[in-house]
């Protein structure tokens, strides 16, 4: 039996499972109110009836659904010779594009077997990278950089430039991981392949993912912490990862990059009061795009209203202060002068130590980030979920139930209980 909660902000139990190399998280929101007892027992007794209203039996116990669990989602038969996995090892660890877009592929997939096989490649691509820094230190780590920017901003037009700069003025292999929204017919990418950065995507030193949003939370897709490993593991420089730029996307994005990058349009003062201060708290670098033509004077304007603004806001990293930019794609210059403050704020939190903590920091909010999904993933899956969950969608939509009861119905009726 289930510990009862006695207080409303009691709200999280973790239930841990672990068998072999298996290790189920599963994370129980209960509302405390629900289940105190004494003043609440009236609250609790309707909490009870809730799911013999909906036609709910009770389902197997909760042992037999994590070894269904198991069965449905890992693979343990795969070895570490596994053909796939080694051939993809060889091929991607020595630099080959069409190696690593498998690679990506794989560890997107939700196939058990395939699920299996990726875990076991980026283990192995994982070992060769710390390899690497037993031998070179910090000058064997990438360069990762966060882009984000509100839509029309420039983001595609200023990524092109900035990949041109890096592979053809400097010599640097880049990855672009880019996420685009999803269809709401389709799933898949709004935007193709074929209409983003076009000079870039042929350029043999440059590699480019686009990912459709899938509907995860803020844009940001499942695979993009593995595909930033996998581009690593294949030699490249610098990796980029560009946000849809809307709701919680930002937030996501500056977890996984050493350096997050606001993009920002020319306006009126009156513009600044459309960007959330949490996401200027988020960024090492803001950049003015489109400062040419009859928009100069408006992106010196721009860039002095968020001179001041930051001055008032705390630096994410101790050892770098934001600076404020002018970019213009018509104007290379201003494309290379960005990318060296990029390369001095890289060497600065390398020499203070900054590096290496934001990335301890950042492997295990991957972790509780995939463990949050997935358990969603299954959690909505669930044969016993699937159908209750769109009725009480329902009744919540109608004021029939609350949005308490109603999550309470439901982990109730995955429990079994």
């Amino acid at each position: 039996m289930l510990p009862r909660l006695c207080s409303p902000y009691s709200s999280l139990r973790s239930v841990i499972v672990l068998s072999e190399r298996r290790l189920l998280l599963v994370h129980l929101y209960f509302l405390g109110s629900s289940y105190h007892c004494g003043t609440c027992s009236k609250m609790t007794a309707a909490a009870h009836r809730i799911p013999a209203a909906y036609g709910v039996k009770k389902t197997k116990p909760f042992e037999a659904m994590i070894e269904d669990y198991a069965k449905f989602h890992w693979d343990d038969t795969v070895k570490e010779d596994d053909p796939v996995v080694v051939r993809l090892r060889e091929q991607l660890l020595a630099g080959s594009r069409s190696a690593l877009a498998s690679a990506i592929t794989l560890v997107e997939s939700r196939h058990p077997r395939k699920r299996a096989q990726g875990n076991l490649l980026l283990h192995t691509v994982l070992a060769e990278e710390r390899k690497r820094y037993v031998e070179k230190g910090k000058e064997s780590m990438i360069f990762r950089i966060g882009i984000s920017g509100s839509p029309g901003v420039g983001k595609s037009s200023f990524i092109e430039a900035m990949g041109k700069e890096l592979t053809d003025g400097r010599g640097m292999k880049i990855a672009v991981l880019t996420i685009d929204p999803s269809s709401a017919v389709t799933g898949g990418s709004v935007l193709g392949d074929l209409t983003r950065m076009q000079e870039l995507s042929r350029n043999p030193k440059a590699y480019i993912r686009q990912s459709p949003t899938s509907g995860s939370l803020g844009g940001v897709t499942r695979g993009i912490h593995e595909a930033i490993i996998l581009c690593e593991g294949a030699g490249y420089d610098v990796v980029i990862i560009e946000t849809v730029g809307v709701g919680q996307s930002e937030v996501s994005v500056a977890d996984m990059c050493d350096m997050f990058c606001l993009l920002l349009s020319p306006a009126h003062g009156d513009e600044l009061q459309g960007v959330k201060r949490g996401i200027m708290e988020l960024s090492d670098l803001l950049v003015v795009t489109k400062d040419d033509g009859d928009l100069k004077a408006k992106a010196r304007l721009t860039q002095s209203e968020y001179i001041s603004a930051l001055k008032y806001m705390r630096p994410r990293i101790p050892s770098w202060k934001p600076k404020v930019m002018r970019s213009s794609i018509m104007e290379p210059i201003s494309i290379q002068a960005v990318c060296d403050c990029m390369f001095e704020f890289w060497e600065t939190i390398m020499a203070s130590g900054d590096l290496e903590a934001r990335r301890t920091s950042q492997m295990t909010t991957w972790m509780w980030d995939h463990v949050r999904e997935e358990l969603l993933n299954v959690f909505q899956k669930h044969p016993k979920i699937a159908p209750l969950a769109p009725a009480l969608e329902e009744d919540v939509r109608l004021g029939k139930v609350t949005p308490g009861h109603a999550s309470e119905t439901l982990i109730r009726t995955f429990l079994g209980i």
